[in-house]
């Protein structure tokens, strides 16, 4: 993945968490204040209170279970609040001089403390009035309110929620672990659903949403539906549906990105649609059934979606812009670059169009991003390693800088599973993988110091240039890609059996199996235990090539002054994390190609550092982060749509059973939908060939 944000919404200034914040308490204390002065004017006996909790969500399981423990734990002496508001409650009641009188949650059930129980109703509503004036001047006064107020520790929140699933023997209950995500999933989707229903962006901690397009686009909605179709969450993809059938329009005057647009709305709806008529028991609904009314709801859309994103590929070249137009149907150049595409964008695309032209055996949609292709290849990137820009009039490259990292991960993602969407089907893809993998080996792989870890890093200033010894979480998607191309998707020992199995596959899982490690020394490294953005690496000069020997660690020492750590380096305007899912991904691979247990033990403990940091209190579900390397760490406020279209999905992929989506019948389009191999058939061909190369890779100029 690289470009997640594409409609720069994700800033919110201190004043908007402010004023959102404020204005939400200050309607609460007006309601309690009526609500008490109604009541002693009457002199009514009993009042039903406005705020009943709901005891019949799901939801109040694990809430109960938490302030149950809470309040037993204030009774008795051995702790209190924990989480966002971990602290403030103590500052506040020491400024008032009421610790251990003043609960901060009202709406819990068991909050209360047992000697405050029975005071008379007018009493309590007075306390209640003066409690919250009193308690929102001091929050106001600590700086709660400011951008990027750091999240407090949400450990002891989720401990016991956690270690619901450890096992009380040796043997490890995967099945029990994959229960904790679908509740981390469920917490999220429900916080979501609760207060911004319908928005493109969810914020967490200020409970709102914000739309992308003036009637919104379903970004979180349509990104998920897969997702809870796996986990068999039939109420909420109801929910959802019914929200898609209802009010999702695409005819709207709105710009948005083509790549981004293409990979989680279009390629949302057709996973959808893949596993509600394949795997109909998951989350079965009636209105999917065959001849139902709703039978083709998810086709029907992304048909409409994809008629208006082909208006990208008008271009002189054939190569699409980088955004579209939804209403008008009009393809736009980018605003920056110098009007380049994301050679990445460009060519991330295909997997989709090419299962809807399956679909609806419309040839436009796989013509198209073939095109693209043949554009691209016949630049005649040396060693297959191509620069991160193109320009969508020409279809030439701009500059030359070359990485795995943003605007060039997915390039190659694409090349290995075209090749396997149309079950081998197409050579062309796996040759100019393979090309792409050995340039990767030869410019792009050296080792760190003084451990010997394996670095993929940049080469900003082209081939010739120096090696960068930079790399971005993204290029994380890696490892478990290069395992993918190397078995297949079948198990390595399977694999290995099969007379095609030869030395450089060998070379190929050693790559992944050391760019994982890799990887995963990038969340060991933080504080939180969850990666930076970027990570950069210490390395010699000049860089070791790929054929050095190198021993890295097998074991990461837990002391902070251990030798491995000097191997890594985070700068401080890297150390956010927001909630990526490619190290994740990989370990997911790499788990189901090499049968490892390691790769789920450290997914686990991944998944663990998400819940006991990204936790937001009081249901509003998870957020991303701005400093991940300090506890507690800084909060961003704010949801990414891939936390529960990807991050989630391979957590829980993870810890099931392998024939649910068997790697060798499906490819995950890099925003983790899942879609068919199939044949290519009678009407689909590849439709061009490659120009012949030299040993370097460089297009041979054919003599007239």
């Amino acid at each position: 993945m690289n470009v997640r944000d594409p409609f720069n919404l994700h800033r919110n200034t201190a004043f908007n968490v402010f004023k959102v914040t404020a204005s939400r308490a200050a309607q609460n204390i007006k309601e309690k204040a009526v609500e008490a002065g109604a009541t002693a004017l009457n002199d009514m006996a009993f009042n039903v209170p406005k705020n009943v909790p709901s005891f019949s969500n799901p939801q109040r399981v694990l809430e109960d279970r938490y302030w149950g423990a809470s309040a037993a734990n204030s009774r008795s002496g051995r702790g209190g609040n924990s989480g966002i508001f971990q602290g403030v409650q103590g500052r506040v009641e020491d400024l008032l001089g009421t610790r251990g009188q003043l609960p901060m949650y009202k709406d819990k059930p068991y909050a209360h403390h047992a000697s405050r129980r029975f005071r008379p109703l007018w009493r309590k509503k007075r306390s209640i009035l003066v409690t919250l004036l009193l308690l929102f001047s001091g929050l106001w006064f600590f700086g709660f309110f400011s951008e990027g107020s750091k999240a407090r520790e949400s450990a002891s929140t989720w401990r016991g929620w956690l270690g619901a699933s450890e096992p009380t023997g040796k043997k490890v209950d995967w099945l029990k672990r994959r229960e904790r995500v679908v509740e981390a999933f469920e917490l999220s989707w429900d916080a979501y659903e609760r207060y911004a229903w319908g928005y493109d962006e969810y914020h967490p901690i200020a409970k709102t949403g914000r739309q992308m397009a003036p009637k919104g686009l379903g970004w979180i909605i349509i990104d998920s539906l897969d997702t809870m179709m796996l986990m068999n969450l039939t109420s909420r993809l109801s929910h959802a549906r019914e929200w898609l059938a209802k009010d999702l329009t695409w005819d709207q005057d709105q710009d948005v990105n083509t790549f981004e647009t293409t990979i989680r709305m279009l390629g949302g709806l057709l996973s959808a649609h893949y596993l509600s008529t394949e795997f109909p028991e998951l989350a079965a609904i009636k209105d999917d059934d065959p001849g139902a009314a709703g039978e083709d709801l998810y086709l029907e859309k992304a048909k409409d979606l994809a008629d208006r994103l082909l208006s990208a590929f008008d271009s002189p070249s054939g190569v699409p812009y980088a955004s579209v137009n939804l209403g008008q149907y009009k393809g736009i150049v980018s605003h920056a670059d110098g009007g380049a595409s994301s050679t990445a964008e460009t060519t991330t695309l295909q997997l989709e169009f090419k299962y809807l032209a399956k679909l609806t055996g419309e040839k436009e949609f796989w013509d198209k991003v073939e095109r693209v292709m043949e554009v691209v290849d016949n630049n005649g990137a040396q060693d297959g390693l191509v620069p991160i820009y193109i320009y969508a009039t020409t279809g030439e490259f701009r500059g030359d800088n070359i990485r795995l990292g943003s605007r060039g991960d997915s390039y190659y993602e694409y090349l290995i599973k075209q090749y396997l969407q149309t079950n081998k089907q197409e050579p062309i893809y796996e040759e100019m993988w393979e090309d792409a993998l050995d340039g990767v080996r030869k410019h792009l792989i050296t080792y760190s110091k003084p451990s010997g870890f394996t670095v993929l890093g940049e080469r900003p200033s082209g081939l010739n240039g120096e090696l960068s010894p930079k790399m971005d979480h993204l290029v994380c998607f890696m490892p478990g890609t290069i395992a993918l191309g190397a078995t297949g998707g079948i198990p390595e020992a399977e694999a290995r059996r099969l007379p095609t199995w030869n030395k450089k596959k060998d070379e190929d899982m050693k790559l992944a199996r050391e760019l994982m490690q890799t990887c995963w020394g990038m969340y060991k490294w933080m504080a939180t235990g969850l990666a930076g953005e970027i990570t950069y690496f210490n390395i010699d000069n000049p860089p070791a090539p790929a054929s050095a020997s190198h021993h890295p660690p097998k074991d990461f020492d837990p002391d902070p002054n251990a030798k491995w750590r000097q191997d890594f380096e985070v700068h401080s305007n890297d150390v956010h994390n927001l909630q990526r899912p490619e190290s994740i991904e990989s370990l997911f691979y790499m788990w189901r190609i090499t049968g490892d247990p390691i790769y789920r033990e450290w997914g686990w403990e991944m998944f663990k550092s998400f819940v006991n940091y990204t936790a937001v209190e009081d249901g509003g579900g998870f957020t991303s982060l701005s400093n991940a390397n300090t506890i507690p760490p800084v909060v961003r406020d704010n949801l990414e749509s891939f936390w529960m279209a990807e991050t989630l999905k391979y957590f829980y992929l993870l810890f099931s059973p392998n024939d649910l989506l068997p790697m060798d019948k499906v490819v995950f389009n890099t925003e983790a939908h899942p879609l068919p191999r199939f044949n290519m058939g009678k009407l689909f061909k590849t439709g061009w060939k490659r120009k012949p190369r030299d040993a370097n890779g460089k297009i041979v100029v054919e003599q007239a």
